[in-house]
């Protein structure tokens, strides 16, 4: 029996692309849910990645929009770390990685997919998390809905900030 795969990231490829920031837009909304944001904080928010590498793909975005970490105030860097090590804490509570990658792609020729507004992503890793599907057919294989992994991870999101009063103790 022969299926067709649809690439993971073809839905975004051949959505039609709007005009202005999706992160700005987001930010205006009153659609965290929608918008899978999780939390938002003084400089920054946590959202959840509607294209996600791993399941439990975060990214923590600044409210203001800059393309990248050098046109960033110190207090808006501050947040994102902060942000950062929340949801690690988050994920560590209800999806048990291993390890993380944590970056920041600063234009299109470093593969930053939204280049105008700098942002960090913090994706969970397993191992053994690749797999043949996404070298064979072009396909990477998500084990849970988006909706379920948002629900799940914005659970031990609030228990994290009740526990830690809302910011990261250093």
């Amino acid at each position: 029996m022969n299926r067709i795969f649809t690439p993971w990231r073809m839905e975004y490829i051949l959505s039609a692309k709007q005009n202005g920031c999706l992160f700005c837009d987001m930010i205006a909304e009153e659609r965290d849910r929608e918008n899978l944001i999780l939390h938002r904080g003084e400089h920054a928010f946590i959202v959840l990645n509607k294209y996600p590498y791993n399941n439990g793909h975060y990214m923590v975005v600044p409210y203001r929009h800059a393309s990248d970490l050098e046109a960033l105030h110190a207090a808006e860097l501050a947040a994102l770390l902060e942000l950062a090590v929340l949801a690690m804490r988050a994920m560590r509570a209800s999806l048990r990685p291993e390890g993380f990658n944590v970056g920041v792609n600063i234009g299109k020729a470093a593969g930053a997919g939204v280049k105008d507004h700098v942002h960090m992503h913090i994706v969970p890793r397993w191992t053994g998390d690749a797999n043949f599907m996404a070298t064979i057919a072009d396909v990477k294989l998500i084990p849970q809905l988006l909706a379920d992994t948002y629900d799940q991870l914005n659970e031990a999101l609030q228990a994290v900030l009740a526990e830690s009063g809302n910011l990261v103790h250093w």
